[in-house]
């Protein structure tokens, strides 16, 4: 039984939609269609959370487990409250490296997701819309390049949530977080990746 820990902030635990319906629970699904054997992801996530909220949280759960992957997705709020990209870039770094000794030191088995551009939701139709996307860029230019060089997968989601993010279809009621529906393009995309990776160290292990 693969085991899965999502780290991250309300795009993780899945703000105003159902328990199932976000992210992890989507991409468990998934691979459980593919025949792999997935426990229900334990999530550390809370709406609001910036790098240093998480990572006191990832401290005071008090978590000692491996887990056979794991995922994070943190920055928004970082960015939202008018953070230093210097700043988020050390305590990401920090992050990362706990999320891969969770992942039992093995860094391909972490997968890092870019943070959604919230700039593009009816919620944000009073701020600078352009200015938040430079700032999500620059934020996820600086993630991109720490997960790169810890040998961790990335997935940018991105660019979806640009294209989806005034459309309803793919918003929760509150007009700026994502739908269930939002939340199956970025399983559809991380599952797969997943699996990748599950099934190569089965070989290696084998």
């Amino acid at each position: 039984m693969y085991t899965y820990l999502a780290l991250g902030d309300s795009y993780t635990i899945g703000e105003q939609v159902a328990l199932h319906e976000n992210f992890p629970y989507q991409t468990v699904a998934l691979l459980r269609e593919k025949n792999i054997e997935a426990a229900d992801p334990v999530i550390v996530a809370k709406t609001g959370w910036t790098t240093d909220e998480l990572a006191m949280a990832i401290r005071e759960e008090g978590i000692r487990e491996q887990f056979s992957f794991v995922t994070l997705l943190i920055g928004v709020n970082n960015q939202y409250r008018g953070r230093a990209v210097e700043n988020y870039r050390e305590e990401f770094t920090s992050l990362l490296q706990q999320a891969i000794t969770f992942a039992n030191g093995d860094s391909q088995k972490v997968f890092v997701l870019s943070i959604p551009d919230w700039g593009v939701t009816p919620f944000a139709q009073d701020r600078d819309r352009k200015q938040v996307a430079v700032e999500i860029d620059v934020y996820n230019q600086a993630n991109k390049e720490i997960s790169v060089a810890h040998q961790c997968r990335y997935l940018d989601i991105t660019d979806s949530t640009r294209k989806n993010g005034n459309n309803p279809t793919f918003l929760a009621e509150d007009g700026l977080h994502p739908s269930k529906e939002e939340y199956s393009i970025w399983a559809k995309r991380l599952a797969p990746m997943i699996e990748t990776v599950l099934k190569s160290k089965l070989c290696d292990f084998g």
